[in-house]
């Protein structure tokens, strides 16, 4: 895979909103990495964010779509944070992923980022516990809410 290092994540316009669902905390040993699961249809995009997180010492698994994403929930790779695009191709969107996380999975936080500013509203239902983060932004605000989602 391809580091992108310095690459920061400038493709979108808009803002990202954060979700903690209430529920018990991760069953991860306190010793070992948190995972992020990616869920960007943007190649790019998505190896930039998932190359940084993992040079923060996250481990991240990525997936292109919402059914790629449930499909790897489904499994017996256990999550910490999924980190999703609003817009993406296929029978659910980034609202409709993080409304089957709140019903199956609801332990799990949720960070839904979108490019288009009016997709802010739609997501304030879903991510009422989350702070907003505007786009473009760097990386390590990416990270910081991250840091801050896995501490609560």
């Amino acid at each position: 895979m391809m580091a992108w290092g310095a690459a920061e994540l400038n493709a979108d316009w808009g803002v990202s909103l954060a979700m903690n669902a209430a529920g018990p905390q991760s069953d991860n040993p306190p010793d070992s990495q948190p995972t992020i699961l990616v869920v960007e249809d943007e190649v790019l995009i998505r190896m930039a964010v998932s190359d940084y997180l993992r040079e923060c010492g996250f481990h991240v698994v990525e997936a292109g779509n919402a059914e790629e994403a449930i499909a790897v929930l489904k499994s017996d790779t256990t999550v910490d944070i999924v980190f999703s695009d609003v817009n993406m191709p296929g029978s659910l969107d980034g609202f409709g992923l993080a409304q089957w996380i709140r019903r199956e999975r609801p332990q799990l936080k949720v960070i839904l980022t979108s490019g288009v500013t009016r997709k802010a509203k739609e997501a304030g239902s879903l991510c009422e516990h989350g702070p907003l983060l505007a786009k473009p932004y760097h990386h390590g605000e990416l990270e910081r809410q991250i840091r801050q989602l896995l501490a609560h």
